[in-house]
């Protein structure tokens, strides 16, 4: 299980996370709770499914908003560095994207999906395009963040 992996090096490196969450509704954050231990080393979550919740509690710039929209690389990394800074935490994760099955554009499709880590000395963002219904996007969404966030405590926190 990869959460418990995670939660595992995240304990070993003495590091802590928070989550920026939009079209995956709180399901990494869950999944990370679901790990016994997990207080440890998770702060907390924002589900920030708003535009307004993304600028009002995680920084996100209103000029980013307007000029590339919510679901962007752009957007993807302010929520990440905004709450990892404003929770406090060492490493901050931020997904934003259209789970479906609404709302996509030919620019912007259902399944498309950004994911950002934010620490200190690191930060990537990877874009996903994902062929699943609701429930399926935002699963592999998680997945995607866990993934991210397992490849950085291997390879950076060496």
């Amino acid at each position: 299980m990869l959460e418990k992996e995670v939660g595992e090096l995240l304990r070993k490196h003495r590091l802590t996370l928070a989550t920026a969450e939009s079209c995956t509704g709180g399901l990494l954050s869950h999944r990370i709770t679901n790990v016994p231990g997990s207080s440890d080393y998770f702060i907390g979550g924002v589900v920030a499914y708003s535009n307004q919740v993304k600028k009002d509690l995680l920084g996100v710039r209103d000029e980013t908003l307007r000029s590339v929209g919510a679901v962007s690389e752009e957007t993807a990394l302010q929520m990440a560095r905004g709450v990892r800074e404003r929770l406090k935490a060492d490493i901050g994760i931020g997904i934003t994207g259209i789970a479906g099955p609404g709302g996509g554009t030919p620019a912007k499709p259902v399944g498309l999906v950004y994911v950002a880590i934010s620490a200190p000395d690191y930060e990537r963002c990877e874009r996903f395009l994902w062929h699943e219904d609701r429930e399926g996007n935002k699963r592999l969404s998680s997945e995607a963040a866990l993934e991210m966030l397992h490849r950085y405590l291997k390879l950076a926190r060496r």
